[in-house]
């Protein structure tokens, strides 16, 4: 490949290489002299430019393949712009002459078209260069499309299309022969010509006036009969077309209407003209006059859904602008498209129709239209619907019968009432707290408005308000409860009308389904309500007989609707539904035949409404309620569902005798039966397998149905990837839901409302704006199927073999339509059981189950219709996964085989070889390995028969699914198959766009294939090139999912070989189809953006901007894209306002998040901007402005303006989405630096550096941003923007302002903050919204930032405010939410409160600490005191009640029955999640206001809690004083802490409230028992939970709870003297036993031990010697010395008999373990803690006690000896060494003295080993000084000990000590030229020898003269020394002497105590 990159043609190469390889070559050479002649030298181009032409040229008469003629083309033209013209004619004379050419055959075609292609380039590049050549170009081209053949049609088309482009308006003498010629061809019977033909109609409107002024109407005709048996891409061309042209007659481009004085239409005119095609279709007025006038014969549905887009491109053409001035003129057209009778005809046609309405309201005012201008027209609808509602007021109310006309308005008003009211329900919805104006505005009046449709004559329009009423709930919850309430009321005053009946029920139920999407509920009291009324109405029903039907309905209706408010509300109703349910259906069989005998046709529709009724509240209870789906609830269901199965049978005597219009009703029960068995277990209904097997198969091989219904699950059951096949993937266009009209089974898209009132309070299914039921007969076969697939799978081989031979009776009985309308049933249930059977892990049966089944199936791969042999193959593969046998599958396979090999038809090749993929799909690589060979080569030859297209994409879609299945099985094929691939891509022509899709599968799964490999070089890289070629000729194709696949391949070789992907070309390609119309590909390329942006978001973003600035320079493809200075992100931005689809939207957030996190923090600024301009969305305002604007001005406008049309503001979404990133900046700034929150450096950060860009000087951006969102209309923004602001605060709270020392940059703004919280605790906003805002209170009180009391009232008096509301208590009268939203916002009130009490008592600690006057110490107390009294009970009401809730479950009989203080029993289980997140600071307070005042001494005659607050009182009644509830007090509080499973934040609390109680331990008998269970918990907690802060957190516990315990044995000692030592020895006792369980020190020493081990493994002796530990981290060096140093003072509370034999060993070895291991990691810290521990044990006066035995002396010497061991002077490092080895020598230094006389003999070896040692050390000093004061301090400490030794030698020996020590300490002093310049730690030293030289002197006269005679020169250096001394003045002495003590002391004092 790399010798095709080249600039003129390598014609050896090409020789050498093989026929097959040469077109591929060329087509490489061509992309490469397209990218490089753009950009290569001119002077280089020309001078070969001879050269090129001649290749160039001579490739058009080698029969190049279609994207090859396009690149050609492309390229020769290019050239000629270049370079020289000078040739140009002579081309474009030989490009006329081969179109000219008389050759017809098929082998010439290929060069006909390449001439084509090129003319068409070079007009398109060079227009009017070309000067007057064009007539005869023109004329030539018109002449030859009358004898092409369509793919010449198309090709010619689209090259006059290039023509027109490129000419403009000077080929205005050729446009009406153009028009005249293209005309025909609009219903030419290819669908590719008539897209060209479209296309090119399209072109010439730019500049043919005439189409939009005398020809509009026959435009118009022509656009509608192009539509008639239009494909997809046809519909989206024409309509784009019809819409375009309409669009410029109303408004004409300007350029033309100066030069020709035309006359404009009017806009009724145009929307005249669109509304004859979506009403009469194609056929025009007069032509087909007479049937047309009789009224008969309906529009072809291809061309209502055509028309329809023509709509939205008409409207989306004229712009948001025009839309919103004439929305009403637009709505009231559109809603009498709907009320037309030639549009409901039938009952399906009308809902078709309103589909269409439906899809034209939500395309152009969902999309086109801002936050306002929606509101607005909200307005407009509102309108339409209320005058409407009075035309059928006037109706109904007219009772003399004069208005006979009306009847009819009345019944076509339903369905301008149903669209009308869907459009405002979605426009609600989606605007959802920005709707608000419309809700409160009275003059607009929605609420009423849309309840007056309840009482709508026709179902269908009262379902419909029911469903907007839903809306207006959903998105403004807070109406939800006053529209239940009101709807309630109705229902009870208007009880005696039918339809206010059905109507509030409806809504009713409506509003009771949009409470799962209403996260903060309704009061739990509307449910009882709702259940009393159901129950009344049911009552009732049959006390008035005009009323019993709708009353029966509703009240059934209303009892579904409360069982999807879910177990917490139906529990309480359940029995009394059980007997509901029982009762509803006859008991016996007898009483059966006895209702048989009675009743009329009246009665009995009531009765099966009930049953239906009943068995649909049923389905809802199983649905809604699974928790409470105990067996025994099953049992008694089981009961109803047992006698409707019966009943089943005896309708159809019914029907008989009572008439057809059962049928209907019958059909509604046997539905809900179906549902209901389909969730319940098969097991459950075992015995009536039966009887329901034969009810299911009559149903879907339509036994007892005269009329040919199909199901719609067939698709849904095939594959996902076959969608190709069966057209499926029209699901994923944005015409999806008009589409859906198209599909070929019954009544497919025309789901509504009125087929299934249930489904308005079931959750609408994912992706569907309003629920749809399809009509009852298909709902009816769907669920029989659904059914089928459940129980087959438990049914017998016996009756599975019956079912599958009357299967194949069936379908051979019927005939014509009927039969595949019968077998397309029956398949899809053979493949629901298939599923079922593969779910269920069970086998298919015998062989003669199986010989039948393959029958069944093996008979329609031969099936003329496709979608039935989709169904076959997906069969036979299930088959084949079911029965996972290799002998059947080698059958079938063999089968497949030889039918492949003698066949020559279409059909059953394409069935055939789709079985192939489909066994593999199913079976696997493995399980099909051997029969892979045949199958690829059968494939591949099929492929490659160009005669059948169709042969040919089932071919290559089978070979796809078996390259996927098969692996790195298929490795061995990959060439072969991917050569197949390029000579298909170059040589099978666009049209057939199937083909190019599924080459883009086969290339996806090829990649996929060969994976990784990809990466490689030399092998590999023909691989890589070639996929590399294949997605470039795709990514040229025209078809947008051609395009998708090219994207997918690409996105796959970049997953595997990134490097060699070129993102500069890939890039601007994917920003280009971002603007796409096809939803496919947006999602195509936001998905491979979304994997770039992972890895290379600064590249993806540079080659985006580099686009935007080409812009200007680029050619017309461009035109559409709007990226600006914002780049790629704002244009991903843009696109969230637009997209609706979820997966696009879920994408374009991951693409954003990874842009966000790699450029954020560099680019800050740009991103900042982005989320403020998004946030702020200003571009509302300017609306106002242009409506002064003149009307010619703006059709001036117009012109230019259509590319940028104005966009609208940010919609709330995306607001919403802009906070998050907010959030995400601030964390991402926090991760990299942390000069982002330092104004100082960062303000000369900039100085340095003017780009560099830091968060904290964008901080008024980020609080502006925060308070905008924060104060919005929408709740969703106000909570980002509340979490924002809490995120802010946090980060910067301690941030300095440098200009102003002792304040920080928040102070500024603090009024900011305020206002910003203010609206949240508004009596009217929502609960979680002021729970929010409780915690920002908190976080901002307790950040310290305001110092001034007054400053901080204003957020204060907000808490304030709110603690009134918790008091208030729950009786509390005007409630819109649940209880358990009540609940969170009193607990959020509570928490904040207590966060604010725990940060007065920091800021106390803080104080003591840093003694500073930054606040008064009293400001918060002075906040929190007053509330105190109050609070503190409201706190422990809170505690009790989480300690309620966390009980297990079979306490639950044990909870108070009326709930607690702050939570109803309702709804415990929402309560408990918001308890769960409070408790933690609450008992943090609890603890704190305890211990501040005593445990609450002095509180006992305050009451408990307001009584009204509360059923229980907080103490227990009968007080028997504080101590007594005290003590229960803090029992609760301990078993809280004992109960719960922490989560991580809550350990800080959780430790204050420990440490507390253990404070107060004096209180308590058990204090003992009480401590141990507190230590066992901890250790629970550090088994579950391992981060080290929690780890120190629980050392900190321990510790406070031994101080405490130590501090009790004192106390004790002290108050009873040493009356009787015994008992007071501590722990053990006399015989020394510690129990587990009951010991502290045991529970303690468990504790630290597994901490020890935890950090250093190495101690546990269970284990063999592991490898050297790395060195600790920080964090666990601290742990370990704090574990140490608690272990240390556990003896303290032991007896000596305890002591010695349990603890000691444990301890001293773990400790020296610890100390062994770490001096070679140098780790100070653990080391001076375990020496440290040393000394207290040593010290500790029980080892002083007589009875301490010799195993203690033994163990103190061992350990003593280990330590020395390691630091003896052979290892590197020595123990003196450290850094802060002050600790190590004072616990040498004490050790010794300490041990006592009867210890010398332990003392006596330590000396000796350590004298040598230190004295080593402290020689060395002489040469290198001590350069800090930690280590003067160390050498201080060093002489200390060897002074101590020299004091406890025997007098003897003293002479050798001081031999070492005087020396040591004379070589430590200077002369007077070295002291004046040593530095201060130096001098020290001296002054340190000197001073000790001079006192030791004195101390041991005899000895110290005998050293200093025998050496001179240390007299002379002392005598200088002391004279120097001497002569510096007494105060300085005076000064000097006291400077070494102060200095050591303290600093000693603090290296010792790590507390």
């Amino acid at each position: 490949m790399e010798l095709a990159h080249s600039l003129l043609l390598n014609e050896e190469a090409l020789a050498q290489i093989t026929e097959a390889k040469r077109p591929v070559f060329i087509f490489e050479w061509l992309r490469f002299l397209d990218k490089v002649l753009v950009a290569a030298n001119k002077v280089d181009v020309k001078e070969k430019q001879k050269k090129l032409v001649e290749q160039l040229t001579g490739l058009i008469s080698s029969a190049p393949g279609p994207p090859t003629r396009k690149l050609l083309a492309k390229n020769l033209a290019t050239l000629y712009s270049i370079g020289d013209t000078f040739t140009v004619f002579q081309t474009l004379d030989k490009c006329n002459d081969i179109i000219k050419s008389k050759d017809d055959t098929p082998t010439y075609l290929p060069t006909k078209l390449a001439a084509v292609a090129c003319v068409g380039s070079f007009y398109e590049k060079m227009g009017r260069m070309l000067g007057s050549s064009f007539p005869d170009t023109i004329t030539n081209m018109l002449k030859a499309l009358k004898t092409a053949e369509s793919q010449g049609r198309s090709e010619i088309l689209l090259s006059l299309q290039k023509v027109l482009n490129g000419l403009g308006g000077a080929a205005a003498s050729c446009h009406r022969d153009i028009y005249k010629n293209a005309r025909s061809l609009l219903t030419d019977r290819s669908m590719a010509v008539r897209c060209a033909v479209a296309k090119c109609l399209l072109e010439l409107q730019n500049e043919a006036v005439f189409m939009w002024t005398t020809e509009l109407e026959n435009v118009a005709t022509l656009c509608f009969k192009a539509l008639e048996g239009s494909n997809y891409g046809v519909r989206v061309a024409v309509s784009k077309l019809l819409g375009t042209v309409m669009a410029t007659a109303l408004m004409p481009k300007q350029a033309a209407v100066m030069r020709q004085n035309v006359k404009r239409a009017t806009l009724d005119e145009v929307l005249e003209l669109m509304a004859t095609g979506f009403l009469r279709g194609g056929s025009g007025f007069l032509k087909s006059g007479g049937e047309m006038l009789k009224g008969g014969g309906s529009v072809s549905r291809e061309v209502r859904v055509g028309v329809t887009q023509a709509y939205v491109v008409f409207v989306t053409t004229l712009g948001g602008q025009w839309l919103e001035r004439n929305f009403a003129t637009f709505l009231s057209h559109v809603l009498d498209l709907v009320s037309h009778p030639r549009a409901t005809q039938t009952h399906v046609e009308a809902v078709y129709s309103r589909r269409c309405v439906s899809f034209m309201l939500r395309s152009t005012l969902g999309g086109l239209l801002g936050e306002k201008a929606q509101v607005a027209s909200g307005k407009d609808i509102c309108q339409a619907i209320s005058k409407q509602m009075r035309a059928v007021e006037a109706v109904v109310n007219d009772t003399s019968g004069e208005n006979k006309a009306g009847a009819a308005d009345v019944s076509a008003s339903q369905h301008v009432m149903v669209c009308a009211l869907k459009e405002l329900g979605s426009l609600v919805q989606s605007l959802s707290a920005t709707s608000s104006p419309l809700i409160q505005e009275p003059s607009i009046g929605l609420l009423e408005t849309v309840s007056s449709v309840l009482l709508h004559p026709s179902m269908a329009a009262r379902l419909a308000a029911a469903w907007c009423l839903r809306c207006v709930a959903v998105a403004l919850p807070y109406q939800l409860t006053p529209l239940l309430e009101r709807c309630a009321e109705r229902i009870n005053n208007l009880k005696s009308s039918p339809e206010a009946v059905s109507g509030y029920s409806f809504a009713v139920a409506a509003l009771l389904g949009g409470v799962h999407q209403c996260p903060l509920g309704v009061p739990h009291s509307k449910g009882k309500v709702c259940n009393l009324f159901s129950e009344d109405l049911l009552r009732t029903a049959a006390q008035n007989s005009r009323l019993s039907l709708q009353r029966t309905q509703a009240g059934w209706l209303l009892l579904g609707a409360l069982m999807s408010l879910g177990p917490s509300l139906v529990r309480y109703h359940l029995p009394k539904m059980l007997l509901l349910w029982r009762n509803v259906f006859p008991r016996s069989q007898k009483e059966m035949e006895a209702e048989k005998a009675r009743g009329d046709s009246f009665t009995w529709q009531v009765t099966l409404e009930g049953r239906a009724g009943a068995l649909c509240a049923m389905r809802s209870f199983v649905a809604h309620c699974p928790e409470l789906l105990t067996e025994d609830v099953i049992r008694r269901l089981m009961t109803p569902i047992e006698c409707a199965m019966t009943m089943m049978s005896h309708v159809p005597s019914v029907i008989k005798v009572h008439g057809t219009h059962l049928k209907a009703s019958a059909a509604m029960v046997r539905l809900r039966l179906y549902d209901i068995l389909a969730l319940l277990p098969p097991k459950t209904y075992e015995g009536s397998f039966n009887a329901l097997l034969r009810e299911l198969v009559a149903e879907f091989t339509l036994t007892d149905n005269s009329a040919n219904t199909t199901t719609s699950l067939l698709r849904s059951l095939c594959h996902y990837d076959d969608s190709v096949l069966m057209g499926s993937w029209l699901q994923e266009t944005d015409h999806k839901s008009i589409e859906d009209q198209l599909q070929p089974n019954s009544a497919s898209g025309s789901g509504a409302l009125e087929h299934d009132p249930s489904s308005i309070y079931l959750r609408v299914p994912m992706g569907e704006a309003m629920p749809g039921p399809l009509p009852l007969g298909v709902s009816v076969i769907d669920a029989s199927v659904a059914l089928f697939g459940v129980v087959f799978p438990h049914v017998s081989f016996k009756h599975r073999l019956q079912m599958l031979d009357h299967f194949a009776e069936c379908i051979k009985q019927a005939k014509g339509v009927r039969q595949q309308a019968v077998q397309l049933n029956i398949f899809t249930a053979v493949l629901s059981a298939l599923k079922g059977l593969a779910e269920n892990k069970s086998t298919l049966g015998p062989e003669e189950v199986r010989k039948s089944a393959l029958a069944l199936v093996m008979g329609a791969l031969d099936n003329p219709n496709p979608i039935l042999r989709c169904a076959a193959g997906e069969a036979l593969g299930r088959m084949a996964q079911v029965v996972g046998e290799a002998t059947f599958i080698a059958r079938m396979a063999q089968y497949s085989f030889d039918k492949l090999r003698s066949a020559r038809d279409v059909v059953s090749r394409t069935g055939h070889s789709l079985a192939l993929g489909c066994l593999h799909r199913y079976v696997g690589g493995i399980g099909s390995g051997q029969h892979l060979k045949t199958s690829v080569s059968i494939l591949l030859a099929l492929a490659q028969d160009g005669t059948s297209h169709e042969v040919q994409t089932w071919a290559l879609h089978s070979l796809a699914l078996i390259v996927d299945s098969s692996g790195p099985m298929y490795r061995g094929y990959v060439e072969p198959t991917l050569s197949l691939v390029l000579t298909l891509l170059l040589t099978v022509p666009p049209s057939h766009t199937e083909v190019h899709q599924c080459l883009g599968r086969c290339l996806g799964a090829l990649i996929t294939t060969v994976g990784p490999e990809l990466q490689g070089n030399a092998t590999i890289s023909t691989i890589r090139s070639s996929c590399l070629v294949g997605c470039a000729i795709m990514q040229g194709h025209s078809d947008s999912l051609v395009q998708a696949a090219a994207i997918s391949c690409l996105q796959q070789l970049h997953m595997f070989a990134p490097r060699h992907v070129n993102l500069s070309s890939l890039v601007p390609c994917l920003c280009v189809h971002l603007c796409s119309s096809h939803l496919l590909l947006r999602r195509a390329a936001v998905a491979c953006l979304r994997q770039l942006a992972q890895r290379e978001a600064a590249e993806v973003c540079e080659y985006a901007m580099s686009l935007a600035r080409n812009k200007d320079s680029t050619d017309s493809t461009t035109v559409n894209l709007n990226i600006t200075e914002t780049g790629l992100e704002g244009v991903l931005f843009g696109m969230l306002d637009r997209e609706t689809d979820r997966k696009l939207c879920h994408d374009i957030h991951d693409t954003l998040g990874h842009m966000l996190s790699s450029l954020a923090v560099d680019k800050l600024s740009h991103w900042l901007k982005l989320c403020k301009d998004v946030l702020a969305a200003t571009t509302e305002d300017d609306s106002e402005k242009q409506d002064e604007i003149d009307d010619d001005i703006m059709f001036t406008a117009l012109g230019e303006d259509n590319n940028a049309k104005p966009s609208v503001a940010p919609r709330w979404v995306t607001r919403v989405f802009a906070a998050d990133c907010l959030c995400r900046i601030i964390l991402l700034c926090e991760n990299a630096d942390k000069t982002h929150f330092d104004l100082a450096r960062a303000r000369s950060a900039k100085a340095k550096n003017p780009k560099g860009d830091l968060l904290v000087l964008h901080l008024s951006d980020l609080i502006r941003m925060a308070f905008m969102a924060a104060t919005d209309n929408s709740n969703q923004l106000r909570m980002a923007g509340l979490q924002a602001l809490e995120d802010i605060i946090k980060k910067f709270a301690s941030v300095p302002e440098p200009e102003f020392p002792g304040h920080v940059i928040l102070e500024q703004y603090q009024a900011n903050v305020g206002a910003a919280l203010r609206p949240a605790f508004s009596p009217d906003t929502p609960s979680d919204i002021t729970a929010k805002a409780c915690q920002v209170c908190s976080t901002w009180i307790g950040s310290g930032v305001v110092s001034d009391l007054n400053d901080l009232r204003r957020v204060h008096n907000l808490l304030v405010s709110s603690l009134d509301k918790v008091q208030a208590g729950k009786g509390s009268s005007s409630q819109l939410y649940s209880e358990s939203a009540t609940t969170m916002e009193k607990l959020a009130v509570l928490k904040a409160w207590a966060e604010v009490k725990a940060g007065e008592e920091d800021e106390e600690e803080e104080e003591e600490e840093v003694g500073a006057d930054i606040l008064p110490p009293d400001s918060l107390i002075m906040l929190v005191q007053p509330e105190l009294p109050s609070l503190s009970r409201l706190w422990l009401a809170v505690l009790r009640d989480y300690a309620l809730l966390t009980l297990p479950a079979e306490f639950s009989s044990q909870l108070p029955p009326d709930g607690g203080a702050f939570y109803t029993p309702e709804t415990i289980d929402t309560a408990r999640l918001h308890y769960r997140g409070s408790w933690a600071p609450v008992l943090h307070a609890v603890a704190l206001w305890l211990s501040s005042t005593s445990f609450g001494e002095g509180e006992e005659e305050a009451p408990a809690v307001p009584p009204q607050a509360s059923g229980a009182p907080v103490y227990p009644q009968g007080n028997p004083g504080p101590t007594q509830s005290l003590e229960d007090l803090i029992k609760d509080r301990m078993h809280l802490m004992l109960g719960m499973d922490h989560s991580h934040r809550d350990r800080q609390p959780q430790r204050q409230a420990a440490t507390e109680t253990g404070s107060h331990r004096d209180r308590q008998p058990q204090r003992q028992l009480l401590g141990v269970e507190l230590l066992n918990v901890l250790h629970r907690l550090l088994l579950t939970r391992d981060p080290p802060a929690v780890q120190l957190q629980v050392t900190a516990v321990v510790q406070e709870t031994i101080r405490a315990a130590q501090d009790h044995l004192t106390q004790q000692r002290e108050t009873q003297g040493e009356k009787d030592g015994l008992s007071l020895r501590g722990e053990g006792g006399e015989t020394g036993e510690l129990l587990p369980g009951k010991s502290l020190v045991f529970a303690a020493m468990e504790l630290m031990v597994f901490i020890l081990v935890r950090h250093l493994p190495q101690l546990n002796t269970s284990h063999l010697p592991l490898r050297p530990q790395p060195r600790l981290p920080e964090e666990s060096t601290r742990l370990v010395a704090h574990t140490v140093s608690i272990l240390a003072e556990l003896p303290s509370l032991c007896s000596p008999a305890g002591n010695t034999p349990t603890k000691t060993p444990d301890h001293t070895d773990s400790e020296y373990k610890t100390f062994i291991k770490t001096p070679d990691n140098s780790i100070p810290l653990p080391v001076s803690a375990a020496l440290q521990g040393i000394k207290t044990i040593i010290t500790c006066p029980l080892s002083r006690a007589e009875k301490t035995p010799t195993q203690w002396t033994g163990l103190i010497r061992s350990s003593l000896a280990s330590v020395l061991e390691y630091s003896q002077p052979g290892n590197k490092r020595t123990v003196l060494e450290y850094s802060p080895p002050g600790n190590t020598h004072t616990v040498l230094e004490y050790s010794p003295p300490v041990v006592p006389e009867c210890h010398r003999a332990l003392s006596t070896p330590y000396i000796h080993a350590l004298a040598p040692l230190m004295v080593e050390k402290l020689k060395g000093v002489e040469r290198s000084r001590p350069g800090t004061v930690t280590e003067l301090q160390a050498i201080q400490e060093g002489i200390g000990v060897l002074e101590n030794l020299v004091g406890m030698a025997e007098e003897q020996n003293r002479v050798q000590l001081l031999a070492l020590l005087v020396p040591t300490l004379v070589s430590y002093l200077l002369d007077d030229k070295a002291f004046s310049s040593a530095p201060p730690a130096s001098k020290g030293l001296h002054e340190f020898a000197l001073q000790n030289l001079m006192r030791i002197g004195p101390l041991y006269p005899a000895a110290f003269k005998t050293v200093i005679g025998a050496a001179p020169e240390l007299k002379t250096r002392l005598e200088s020394a002391v004279r120097a001394n001497q002569a510096s003045s007494k105060a300085k002495a005076a000064a000097l002497l006291a400077q070494p003590t102060v200095q050591a002391a303290p600093t000693i004092k603090l290296k010792t105590s790590f507390f």
